[in-house]
């Protein structure tokens, strides 16, 4: 199923610390005092002057806050100076800051450099902007201290103005704006700047003065542009280094403006195949305007030959119509009674001529087979029934199919080989059990109102209750939501809820504020300690909301709760037993107990678990079976009525056919029971749709030939011995029958060419169900009419044949058995092919299928690819209305992973800066495409930069980012200092003494080559790196946002077999989405790929299920043409005619058309299921062809004659015979509870029934009267 993760494993620290930066001097405050005015004086504003120095004060809360007294700079020691000089490059000489200021700025901006150290020139200027408030001698001239207070009798800070140019601000602004945080798939501006779009609106931020308890500046600072008149002051104006500077150069995801990515352009949005041409004010496409261009030719040229030609052809035969004249209706009869006679003698050949090899030996084999049958049936019947049913006994090994990845996702399919790869090396995808509550729309204007209210948050709380509370029952064991959920951090749930806000706990609802709150941390959720998670991760409110437009989250209509859950690599499906019995509890809880609950208060709820799906796929095998069973009772009752006659009330008893119509579909129940239990025999599962599809299939497509045989039988001359009659019925429809069971047998094999296992075991078990069914049709079923015949000559009862009556009197054994031309029949030879035959009919019929068959190609390139996941569903399962609310709530796309195999990071190799995007990577690497890639997300389908492991290692790594890599002396790690042993867990003092006061960092510059580690390095500190916790004082440890990013197993060769950067897809919601997106993902990897000369490929949870779509086109068209290239082999080689078989292959082309251009109109998509219905339209749609072709091919005259005949033939037994049942079983199917069953079979068979009906009786007459081939004056058997 589609899953839709927040963002909650990318991240993974105490990120509230990043908006400690605007502190700077200071740590927290405290509300004691009172604030006056500090005047100042000229003297104050001068070089070597100094507005604060010193500490006088520290709030209750441990912030420290400096002395508002102005002196004179200070000359530090050697020692000192050195320390400054390599935090602030730019300060040099006399200092304004003790040493005591200086830590507490050293110990504030180790906050903000794991965030820009990746882009040096950034980091630069963001430190210059800090050691010049804090420590530059000149600091008086930009500093003016504006407001004062007291603090235990002594004076602080309160607040300050400082002169910043607008030339530094804009030039430390644009050189931060684009730079990357991984772990947050982000921006770094989103966390130390609020998301300013501006110099001025980040300075605004960094100078809010924080309440207590809240992270920022301790006092006010007004960012000032302007100095004041003979103030004697000037603009802090120090050099500001731009990003693209090639001392302090950034990559190219961090500075896009970087002359040396001047060249790197995102990729241009990919060029559409939209070739139009305009026609006054309108356009059209040009296939389209070339089709219509195509069709008035056409119809030009047969309106020419029609006006042209034809009057000169009449001309020429016009000597032969006196003699056609002649041939009155004496002459007629006394023909069609030496016919009669000859129809007695052996031979039957009465032009003395033989048939075609081909067709003399069917012949010959059903003459002879016939006779056979007709002397032995009894034989035929038990030999027959015990192999089916030898067949039938392997049931006993049947297993049903029903997990979705082995159903839908083929063998050897590439995006299986990568998921597997992924599970097996990384980590696989956490299971997704999600709520959505959701308002109802306003009545008046249809708009759904906002659902961010204290109550609903209040029923939230009530729900995450209950849900806490499931216990569900695994093999004794009691399991609740805690014991399987996902933990990246610590011991809590990463539970993806508007909750997290306040901790899961209730009793912070009122504590923090209510709704309030929660609105504030829409805005704050980076920055806020108290809009932490509860697994200590910020939580994006796009993740936990839906149904809200750009970032208005307070419009939201709808709560959106996540629960991760670990999952498994589980090919038995045991390993996550816990899971799934948590699920059914979680299922149960829903539909029982929150459903009322929400609907209560007038709100929606849709749910689903991981194995939500799995578990309505094994509901819908039962939700149809009424359905199906009434569909063999529709078709059942009108095979009686078809195969039985018509005579008087007083023979009904006699001449009906219940008992054989009964014994038929027996028939084709053994034939689909013998074809599972073959396929089961050899350990194939069967699925749904074989158990409820193919039943009706075969029984639709036996029950033609059914019909057909009992109907010529019927026609056979009464004076005629059984056995001959039985003999003659086979010889003339048996070479057709065979014809058209032969070809739907190879259109159904053509489906086990389909990659979808679903798909191509329903081929595999109908093809052979087809080929059972057609040898129980001319073995047992033959047996049975021999059967009924003796019964209906013997006077014996249908359905109690035990029972004989005696001759009705004055009524010959003629009239019980026989009958003259049915309605149908009359209405063939009298109405249907005399219209057919009129010059001016003919011509509009081969004009307007002409434009069916153009404008259905027209419409066919409209069809959208995929299979719709409700589609698969039963019309009532819950999971209908959560699709439903997926695409219309969720503003999150999938998770999209880049895998990176086989990457070397050895000091020798360059994969490195081929993967990372900070300062000395190549501009071409990954991550760098990747973020490039993200800037046009509308053809990448990217919608934000990759989160980093490498980036964040490399960062982490550094010197500069010193309170992160760090090491105790005995060279093992050492945490940052706000995490333990360094600052105890209980929260107490964290400071630079302790256990951890003698820590170093890693390295130097001088241990790194490039700022890059050598290989050693690499290997003994990246299992660091992954173990490290993120927190305040370092947050790019990697533990829980990259805990599974890297395969470490062997990777002390050198190599790294497996790791992934993870990014998001823009939302997904239709299925054409999901299509391009996989896609343009492939494309994407694939390129880098050729370009870094590396092994890449994208990876989705959705990528293994959407994979069969690239290509289904292709697979469309050559399926189709495979079964249309055998189907014609198969009609030339059976009827020796290459022109018949030329104006079948026609016609079923036709057919195939025009039906894609019905799944046009009715928003059918292209997919596995309806490509193997299109096959199979050819092998059902050779039986509205082949009875028709066959018969007019063995019959002499011309071609208007022939056509007429073989209509008035074989035309009742194709309308009622073929179209009526199809017609019958098909529209039962309506009323499927499954919508699969109503759109790709009810509608696509619909649609097939009458499209085949109206070529096989309408077109194909007419293309035979018109261009079919010349008679062969062969022996006809034409029995009347």
């Amino acid at each position: 199923m589609m899953k839709f993760p927040s963002c909650f494993i990318a991240t993974v620290s105490l990120l509230q610390v990043l908006f400690f930066m605007s502190v700077l001097c200071s740590e927290k405050t405290d509300s004691g005092g009172f604030s006056v005015s500090h005047l100042t004086s000229g003297e104050r504003h001068s070089t070597e002057y100094c507005a604060m120095y010193d500490i006088c004060g520290q709030r209750s809360d441990g912030k420290v806050l400096n002395c508002p007294y102005g002196s004179p700079s200070v000359k530090p020691d050697e020692l000192f100076s050195a320390k400054i000089q390599s935090l602030c490059p730019s300060i040099s000489g006399n200092v304004c800051c003790t040493e005591d200021q200086f830590y507490t700025l050293r110990s504030q901006v180790q906050q903000a450099i794991p965030f820009l150290v990746g882009c040096p020139a950034c980091l630069r200027n963001f430190l210059n902007l800090f050691c010049e408030l804090s420590c530059s001698p000149n600091q008086s001239l930009f500093i003016n201290v504006t407001s004062v207070l007291e603090i235990n009798s002594n004076l602080t800070v309160d607040g300050i103005n400082f002169f910043v140019s607008d030339a530094f601000g804009e030039g430390l602004f644009d050189s931060c704006k684009e730079v990357k945080f991984g772990t947050m798939n982000t921006r770094a501006i989103e966390f130390i700047g609020a998301g300013a779009t501006n110099f001025r609106e980040w300075f605004e931020f960094i100078g809010q003065k924080a309440p207590p308890g809240f992270p920022g500046s301790p006092y006010a600072i007004d960012f000032k542009s302007t100095v004041p008149e003979s103030s004697g002051m000037e603009l802090m104006n120090v050099s500001a280094y731009s990003c693209g500077d090639s001392s302090l150069g950034c990559s190219c995801g961090d500075c896009p403006s970087s002359p040396q990515c001047s060249n790197s352009e995102p990729p241009p949005p990919p060029k559409k195949d939209q070739c139009s041409i305009s026609v006054g004010p309108f356009k059209v496409k040009c296939i389209e305007f070339a089709l219509a261009i195509a069709y008035m030719v056409l119809v030009l040229g047969l309106l020419g030959w029609a006006l042209f030609l034809r009057p000169r052809a009449r001309g020429v035969s016009s000597d032969r119509e006196p003699l056609l004249k002649s041939m009155d209706e004496d002459e007629a009869n006394s023909a069609n009674m030496q016919y009669d006679e000859n129809l007695a003698l052996k031979g039957r050949e009465t032009n003395g001529t033989q048939l075609s090899v081909i067709q003399g030996y069917i012949s010959s084999f059903y003459r002879s087979y016939g006779t056979w049958v007709a002397r032995n049936p009894t034989l035929v019947l038990c030999s027959s029934l015990a192999v089916v049913i030898v067949l039938c006994l392997g049931c006993i090994f049947s297993q049903v199919e029903t997990r979705p990845d082995k159903l839908w996702v083929g063998h050897g399919s590439k995006a299986a080989e990568e998921k597997q790869f992924f599970d097996s090396h990384l980590a696989p995808f956490y299971r997704i059990e999600q709520l959505i509550l959701a308002t109802l729309p306003d009545k008046s204007h249809g708009k759904r109102p906002s659902i961010v209210t204290d109550d609903n948050i209040q029923l939230l709380f009530e729900i995450q209750n209950k849900v806490d509370r499931i216990r569900a029952n695994y093999s004794g064991l009691a399991v609740s939501l805690t014991d399987i959920c996902l933990k990246p951090l610590g011991q809590d749930c990463a539970t993806q809820s508007l909750l997290q806000y306040f901790k899961m706990d209730p009793e912070n609802f009122e504590n923090y504020g209510g709704v309030t709150h929660v609105e504030y941390c829409f805005q704050h959720y980076t920055s806020s300690d108290t809009c932490l998670s509860a697994f200590e991760a910020p939580l994006d409110p796009s993740t936990a909301l839906g149904g809200f437009s750009g970032d208005n989250y307070s419009e939201a209509s709808a709560f959106v709760v996540t629960y991760p859950v670990n999952n498994a690599i589980d090919e038995a499906g045991s390993g996550n037993g816990k899971a799934v019995a948590w699920e059914k509890a979680f299922i149960q809880l829903v539909k029982e107990e929150l459903l009322p609950i929400v609907e209560s208060r007038n709100l929606t709820l849709s749910f689903s678990s991981e194995s939500s799906i799995e578990e309505e796929l094994k509901r819908e095998s039962t939700a149809d079976i009424i359905t199906i069973v009434l569909s063999y009772l529709v078709m059942f009752a009108y095979i009686s009525v078809t195969l039985g006659d018509a005579p008087r009330l007083s023979t009904f008893y006699i001449s009906s056919k219940v008992l054989l119509g009964l014994s038929g579909v027996i028939l084709v129940m053994l034939s689909v029971l013998g074809s599972v239990g073959f396929f089961s025999i050899l350990g194939v599962k069967s699925t749904l749709i074989i158990m409820e599809v193919i039943p009706f299939l075969v029984l639709a497509v036996g029950v033609d030939n059914m019909c057909i045989l009992v109907h010529a039988v019927k026609r056979q001359p009464l004076e005629f011995p059984l056995e001959e009659r039985i003999s003659n019925a086979l010889v003339e429809v048996g070479p057709s029958i065979t014809l058209a069971s032969l070809s739907e047998i190879l259109a159904f094999a053509v489906g086990a060419f389909t990659p979808m296992p679903a798909c191509r075991v329903f081929s595999m078990f109908a093809a052979l169900a087809v080929l059972l069914d057609f040898l129980l049709q001319v073995t047992a079923f033959v047996s049975l009419v021999v059967f009924d015949c003796l019964r209906a000559e013997d006077n014996r009862i249908d359905c109690f044949p035990c029972i004989k009556i005696p001759s009705p009197s004055g009524e010959s054994d003629e009239g019980m058995t026989s009958s003259g031309p049915g309605l149908l029949a009359r209405y063939m030879q009298e109405i249907h092919a005399p219209i057919l035959e009129r010059w001016g009919v003919k011509v509009i019929v081969i004009a307007v299928f002409l434009s069916f068959a153009l404008a259905s190609i027209a419409l066919s390139t409209r069809l959208e690819s995929g299979l719709e996941q409700q589609i698969v569903l039963p019309r009532d399962s819950y999971l209908q209305g959560y699709f439903t609310n997926i695409s219309e709530f969720l503003r999150i796309g999938p998770p999209l992973y880049f895998v990176v195999k086989d990457y070397n990071y050895s000091s020798e190799s360059r994969d490195t800066n081929k993967l990372c995007s900070i300062n000395h990577c190549d501009s071409n690497s990954l991550l760098n495409e990747i973020s490039r890639a993200s800037t046009v997300p509308e053809s990448s389908y990217i919608a934000k930069p990759a989160a980093s492991w490498l980036d964040d290692f490399l960062v982490w790594l550094s010197p500069e980012a010193f309170g992160c890599c760090r090491k105790f002396p005995n060279g093992t790690y050492c945490p940052p200092d706000d995490q333990p042993p360094c600052c105890s867990d209980e929260g107490g003092f964290c400071g630079l003494g302790g256990v951890c006061k003698d820590c170093t960092t890693c390295f130097r510059h001088s241990d790194l080559v490039n700022d890059r580690p050598s290989t050693e390095q690499f290997r003994e500190k990246l299992p660091w790196f992954l173990n490290a916790l993120p927190s305040a004082d370092c947050a790019k440890g990697g533990h829980g946002a990259y805990t599974s990013s890297v395969d470490l197993n062997g990777y002390e060769s050198g190599v790294i077999r497996a790791s992934e950067f993870r990014t998001y897809h823009t939302p997904l919601n239709r299925q054409g989405d999901y299509v391009n997106a996989l896609r343009a993902a492939r494309e994407f990897s694939s390129r880098i790929s050729d370009s870094l000369k590396m092994e890449i490929f994208p990876y989705s949870v959705f990528h293994i299920f959407f994979e069969q779509y690239l290509d289904i086109w292709g697979m469309a068209l050559m399926n189709i043409a495979i079964a249309l290239g055998a189907i014609f082999i198969v009609c030339l080689v059976i009827t020796s005619s290459l022109w018949i078989s030329a104006i079948i292959l026609l016609v079923l082309v036709m057919i195939v058309v025009d039906l894609m251009g019905v799944m046009a109109i009715l928003n059918i998509q292209l997919n596995a299921v309806s490509v193997v219905n299109l096959v199979m339209s050819i092998g059902i749609g050779v039986e509205f062809c082949v009875h028709i072709a066959n018969a007019f091919l063995v019959t002499n005259g011309d071609r208007d004659q022939r056509m007429k005949e073989a209509l008035s033939t074989i035309g009742a037994s194709v309308f009622s015979g073929i179209t009526l049942t199809k017609l019958v079983g098909v529209i039962v199917l309506f009323f499927s509870r499954s919508e699969l069953f109503v759109v790709y079979y009810f509608q696509m068979y619909l649609a097939l029934v009458l499209v085949g009906f109206l070529h096989g009786l309408v077109f194909l007459p007419v293309v035979l009267s018109m261009f079919g081939p010349p008679a062969r004056n062969i022996a006809q058997i034409h029995l009347r």
